[in-house]
């Protein structure tokens, strides 16, 4: 990290179910440990949940890494993207389709962006268990931007077929 710099405390989900996903998001969690300005601070247990989008696809692993890093919400988009590139992850196949590798900005400290390219928090994170579960597991006190406590959202969710590994 740089210098002086305070670091911003993000939580990035990881998913994976294509390709080995357990080697996926393991693999992914050991390149955003050596991220430029980044420090992986924690990871979740991966989970196990059913996919998302078509019902005709396997399930996804998945986990939520809590990173300490200077790089700017979108620097850290392009970072993300990157790794995921390097997995072979291809940005053209079906909306929610199966993927080698997922890697979004859930929050980037208590920052609310609505940009072209990025939205924190990621819209879709007050509802999916997927998310809700493993960011409990590392950061079971947080407040959500524009949300509120992480104990509220996870109050009302419906957990069904997400599972611990």
């Amino acid at each position: 990290m740089m210098p002086g710099t305070s670091p911003t405390v993000a939580y990035v989900g990881l998913g994976s179910n294509l390709d080995d996903p357990i080697a996926q998001v393991r693999s992914a969690l050991r390149e955003l440990a050596s991220l430029p300005q980044t420090q992986l601070a924690h990871a979740s247990a991966l989970y196990r949940s059913p996919p998302l989008g078509p019902a005709n696809q396997p399930d996804y692993i998945n986990a939520v890494a809590e990173l300490h890093t200077t790089l700017s919400p979108v620097a850290l988009l392009e970072a993300l993207q990157n790794i995921e590139q390097a997995h072979g992850r291809d940005r053209h196949g079906e909306h929610w389709g199966p993927r080698t590798l997922d890697l979004d900005v859930l929050l980037y400290g208590q920052t609310i962006l609505d940009g072209p390219r990025l939205r924190v928090p990621h819209p879709g994170l007050a509802a999916r268990a997927f998310v809700l579960i493993p960011l409990a597991e590392i950061a079971p006190a947080l407040q959500v931007p524009a949300h509120g406590p992480l104990s509220g959202l996870l109050a009302g969710l419906d957990a069904a077929g997400t599972e611990r590994l």
